[in-house]
């Protein structure tokens, strides 16, 4: 059986409308309610499901961010996990390449046969993290997964493309990003949030990994989108519509 490693980020809850600082430096956080990021929180059932069907032997979460992303490593945890490894980076913000790198590093001390992490972060949206990784590792990847099937000697995941859907054959070890038609993940009871409390949780600065974490890239300004203009309502025959619209866009040619 497999031993899964399921990284987990806390990121703002996905109903909250994000506001930007008035300084454009970034997002404001204050007094801003955060939560698992959803498509971690899809990596972990998926984690937790293949536990339940005897493909697994443990399941491990790992957490890069400030202390408080205790508290998400808890959720996970209360959803059925094993065990979780916080890695305290206190408020640098890490690129995807470091967190590939610290990820490598905590996949090979744990000797996990699987690396199962969401396709990307809600907040930063970079989809990058599990490429990276599976090219540190050198081990064979599956993302945008929809599902994923246990093989004889490895596992057959089928992936979302523009085209559709591909299907193909990963050997183990492996990395696997989950999409959002995986799985739908449980919701959490009051029992087993108490018992959560009581599983182990390893905790680690980010100087006792000895890895480069330097920035390649900085962020100029952070915009809110433009408000989008309402629609207009065109009556008439079908012609006179046509005619409508061709004018307005040679208006704006």
């Amino acid at each position: 059986m497999m031993k899964i490693l399921v990284p987990v980020k806390r990121v703002i809850d996905a109903y909250v409308k994000v506001r930007v600082k008035s300084d454009s430096s970034g997002v404001d956080l204050n007094n801003i309610k955060m939560d698992i990021n959803p498509f971690c929180e899809i990596a972990v059932e998926e984690a937790i499901r293949m536990k339940e069907n005897n493909l697994a032997s443990e399941i491990i979460l790992v957490s890069i961010g400030g202390s408080k992303s205790e508290e998400t490593l808890r959720k996970g945890l209360a959803m059925g996990a094993d065990r979780a490894i916080l890695i305290d980076c206190g408020d640098q913000e890490l690129e995807p390449l470091s967190i590939a790198k610290i990820l490598k590093e905590i996949a090979t001390k744990e000797a996990v046969d699987l690396v199962l992490m969401g396709k990307q972060a809600i907040d930063s949206d970079n989809n990058q993290t599990g490429q990276m990784l599976s090219a540190l590792l050198g081990w064979s990847q599956g993302t945008f997964v929809s599902e994923v099937k246990k093989d004889d000697d490895g596992l057959i995941v089928t992936r979302e493309v523009d085209g559709g859907l591909e299907t193909i054959s990963l050997t183990i070890p492996a990395v696997i990003t989950a999409d959002l038609r995986l799985n739908e993940p449980r919701y959490v009871k009051l029992p087993n949030i108490m018992k959560a409390k009581k599983k182990p949780l390893d905790k680690m600065v980010l100087a006792d990994l000895s890895i480069d974490t330097t920035a390649r890239t900085k962020t100029l300004k952070v915009e809110e989108p433009v408000a989008r203009t309402s629609g207009e309502l065109f009556e008439g025959a079908a012609n006179d519509t046509v005619a409508k619209l061709i004018e307005k866009i040679g208006n704006k040619l």
